[in-house]
Formats: structure tokens, C-alpha cells, sequence
């Protein structure tokens, strides 16, 4: 029996044809838009730029490291905007030099200031988008209670206020009891290395437990272990695995632990949707001898404005969207890594000035842009020490602490500095000379000139030290009223 459809109802199978296509075709470029990814951020204290096996460490291995390196990009001209705790994390969570913001140096315990309240963290920024926000491990942006992360965006905090060499056992100084906070609230007191020994596998044992609770939902976790700063303890479980005494051993537990939490990522089904980064606040603390790490060949270390204590290594992991296996040697900084975050998290930037660039297309993959031209090296509270323009890197004359001519230490105790060496105006080509050793200044008139000229514009803006100079735009940290 041949069927067939009558007449009258053909120009309404048209139009039905019409609608369901155009129903489709609609959906086709009306698809809900990708959920925002996770984010893990991992902050290491006082790691080096050659303590990773794939950077060239010795008598240890970093399998977890090599394997995010691997399936992540590397990039290997990455910089601390200041070589030293509290200015390093400053920079981290605002997007902005550390003096801009008026914090310098390694606040202590009971510190009357501290991250001002008013500056927008990475925290504040991605909680306003909707994320679930955590920090466990070592904070160091002030230890009172209108400074602590539940106050800077944070909806969960499980970690040490400042370095856990801050306690009533440091070897030269006088520190109160050093506790672990939970909110805002003092718990345990860490009394002993047996107790330092337990930092590692309980900070990573509150990231994954963050994971489990938040993985329905966009989450930052931020976890800044506080190792492989002094004084270095691990758990027993990592005790004598290594080769490299207990800095290697450290660094093990340090690697197992970033496994951990990468392998609840997959457990949990998210792993395709995280943003994984890894970088340290600055270089090895080089005067603690066998309790330091590797700079990799760079100069000088922790505090110094040279490269080994401003470079540190830097691994960014997430599959389909960063690059597998590549290595990209654009210079970066952690200024860089606010804006860059809150424009893949789909947030609004910070209403006031940062100095932070975005680069989400070079992170994923255009290796033709270059989004940083230059960088100033300031320390201390304010003073400008080096500036550097693509790889050019003007010193300036300047006092700061050199670790060279003096014997490391041992055991835990520290080496003799010199605190206030005499560095002379320096000119280093960091193409063939990252090790800031052969100074070409007099065969480059033309570009010192330049450079200085780039170095009065920092100073107009932020201020010099050195020349006494205040600068127009910086920002006061908060000030406690207790």
C-alpha cells in the first residue's frame, strides 16, 4: 500500500522542517559554555631553580614533578617579584609588586601589619565568581586575625601563620610557640622537629580532603607547603629515602605529596577540568649548606636580587587546554599568574592598578607573543637593584647579602653572609650568561642609557631607595588596631 501525504498538510511539514532545523542549529552554537576549571596552586618556600630531577638535582628524584612537567609546559624564565617570604607572596595573591602594596621582607609573629584587607586577592576575585576557596599551609601575609586568609577571601585555612623557623627552637633568634591555625583560631602547638616532621603529610591530607568535599563545584586550593624551608623534618615514612640526607628526603615526601593530590584530581573524575601551577616563593636559603637546595648554576639565593633568587621553576599542567611536554622561556612572574587565572576563571580583574600581565594565550599554546617586555628587581623595603628588559639585566650599585667567600653551614645551623656587600653597576647578557658572571656594560652604551631611562620610569612610579625617591603610587598594608 503506497502512502502518501495529503496536500493540505504539506506547507506545514515545511515549516515543521524549518523549525526543527533551525531548533537544531541553535543548539549547535548555543552549547552552555565549558564549566569554569579548578584551580590548584602549589607555592613551595626556599625550593631552588635546580631542585627537580628534571632540573637537574642529584642523589633524589621528582618522579610526580616530572611526570606533571611531562604531561604539562614548563616555563624556565619564571620570576618572584621579590626573593624573600612575605614580599614573594604579596605578589602572588594581588598581582602586584610587593612594594605597591607596602609589604617587605618575612613578616615576624605578631607583626602590626600585614596584606591590607582593601587590596583583591586571587581568593576574593575567584570567590566572587561562584569558587570554593582553601589554603593549607604556610600564609605569611600577617598573623592577626583581620589579616588571616578567612579575611582575604578564603572560606577555609589549616596552616602556619609565618615560617615555621619562627618558633622557640631557632638557632639565633628568640620566637614565640608556633601553632597551627585553623580559621582564625590557634590549635596545636608545633613544639619539636618530630612535630615539623608532621607539616607535609597534614597539609596534604587537608588539600585532598578539600578536593573530596568541594569537587561538585569550582574550587581555588591553594597549598603553600611550608618545606623545604629550615628547619627540614619529613615524616617516617620518607626518613633515610633518599640519598641527599634529609633535604633530599624532604623533597621525596614533597614530590609524593603533589601526587597525592594530582591522583585525587582523577579519583574524583575532575582532572580534565584542573589548572594545576607549581613554583616556589624564591631560591635556596644557600648558607644552610646541606639543608639548601640548588640555584641550578644561577647566582647567589634567597634575598638577593640575582637571578638564583629570583628565578624558580615553574610547571603548569591541564590536559587539552596547556600544552603537553613543552618548554616555553618567555619571562614570566607570579605577578603574572592573578590576571591570567581570573581571565580562564571567567573573573572580573582587580579595581585597582596591578602590575600582573595576562597570558592565557601563550599558556596555551602561541609561542609567538611575548607578554612581558620588562621587569623590576626591587628588595629591601624599596630599592631598586636591577631592571631588566627582554634578556638585559642592569645591576645597579647597591648593599645586599652575598653568600659567596663564606663556608655553608651544616646540620640545620646556618653559614656566615655578608649582609651589606658593595655590588658595582653591572650590565649581564642572560642569553649566554644567566650566571650573571661577565659584566659587558662598557660594550653597550647605548642600551645602559636605555635601560636607565626604563629604570626612572619604575622609580617615578613606585619609588627608589637608593636615590631617596618615594615613588607616586604605592599603597599602605594594613595596619592592626590592636
Amino acid at each position: 500500500m503506497k502512502f502518501s501525504i495529503p496536500r493540505s498538510y504539506k506547507p506545514l511539514l515545511g515549516a515543521g522542517i524549518l523549525v526543527g532545523l533551525g531548533l537544531l542549529l541553535s543548539a549547535r552554537f548555543q552549547q552552555p559554555a565549558p564549566s569554569p576549571p579548578n584551580v590548584v596552586l602549589f607555592f613551595m618556600d626556599d625550593l631552588g631553580y635546580g631542585d627537580l630531577s628534571s632540573t637537574g638535582a642529584l642523589e633524589y628524584t621528582t618522579p610526580n614533578l616530572d611526570r606533571m612537567a611531562t604531561e604539562g609546559s614548563r616555563f624556565t624564565n619564571f620570576l618572584v617579584a621579590q626573593a624573600i617570604c612575605s614580599a614573594s607572596r604579596a605578589a602572588l595573591m594581588t598581582g602586584c609588586y610587593p612594594n605597591r602594596v607596602g609589604i617587605s621582607g618575612a613578616l615576624g609573629p605578631n607583626s602590626p601589619i600585614g596584606l591590607n584587607p582593601d587590596e583583591e586577592t586571587l581568593a576574593e576575585l575567584l570567590k566572587s565568581r561562584g569558587y570554593a576557596t582553601g589554603i593549607f599551609g604556610k600564609w605569611h601575609l600577617g598573623d592577626r586575625k583581620e589579616f588571616l586568609p578567612l579575611q582575604q577571601g578564603f572560606d577555609e585555612y589549616y596552616g602556619v601563620p609565618y615560617s615555621h623557623d619562627m618558633w622557640p627552637l631557632h638557632p639565633t633568634a628568640k620566637f614565640p610557640p608556633l601553632y597551627w591555625i585553623e580559621g582564625n583560631e590557634k590549635k596545636q602547638e608545633i613544639k619539636n622537629l618530630a612535630d615539623a616532621g608532621e607539616i607535609t603529610s597534614t597539609v596534604t591530607a587537608k588539600a585532598i580532603s578539600f578536593i573530596r568535599r568541594n569537587k561538585s563545584k569550582p574550587f581555588f586550593l591553594y597549598v603553600p607547603h611550608p618545606l623545604p624551608h629550615v628547619p627540614l623534618a619529613t615524616s617516617a615514612a620518607f626518613r633515610g629515602k633518599s640519598k641527599r640526607g634529609i633535604f633530599g628526603d624532604v623533597l621525596t615526601e614533597l614530590d609524593a605529596s603533589i601526587g597525592q593530590v594530582m591522583d585525587e584530581l582523577k579519583k574524583q573524575g575532575i582532572d580534565r577540568n584542573t589548572l594545576v601551577i607549581f613554583i616556589s616563593d624564591n631560591g635556596p636559603w644557600y648558607n644552610y649548606g646541606d639543608h639548601a637546595g640548588s640555584t641550578g648554576g644561577l647566582r647567589e639565593g634567597k634575598a638577593t636580587t640575582f637571578e638564583g633568587g629570583n628565578r624558580v621553576p615553574c610547571i603548569i599542567r591541564w590536559p587539552g587546554m596547556v600544552p603537553a611536554g613543552r618548554v616555553s622561556n618567555k619571562l614570566l612572574t607570579t605577578m603574572d599568574i592573578l590576571p591570567t587565572v581570573a581571565r580562564l576563571c571567567g573573573a572580573k580583574m582587580p579595581k585597582k592598578r596591578i602590575d600582573g600581565i595576562e597570558w592565557v594565550d601563550l599558556l596555551k599554546g602561541d609561542d609567538t607573543l611575548t607578554p612581558r617586555d620588562h621587569f623590576y628587581y626591587y628588595f629591601r623595603k624599596n630599592s631598586l637593584e636591577a631592571i631588566r628588559q627582554g634578556d638585559w639585566k642592569l645591576v645597579f650599585a647597591h648593599p645586599g647579602r652575598t653568600y659567596e667567600g663564606f663556608l655553608p653551614g651544616q646540620d640545620g645551623k646556618p653559614g656566615a653572609t655578608d649582609e651589606k656587600h658593595q655590588f658595582p653597576m653591572a650590565l649581564y647578557d642572560l642569553r649566554r650568561d644567566p650566571g650573571e658572571r661577565y659584566n659587558v656594560i662598557e660594550q653597550q652604551p647605548e642600551l645602559v642609557a636605555a635601560l636607565k631611562k626604563l629604570a626612572d620610569e619604575a622609580r617615578s612610579d613606585l619609588g627608589d631607595d637608593l636615590q631617596s625617591l618615594t615613588g607616586k603610587n604605592r599603597r599602605e598594608p594594613g595596619r592592626s588596631n590592636q
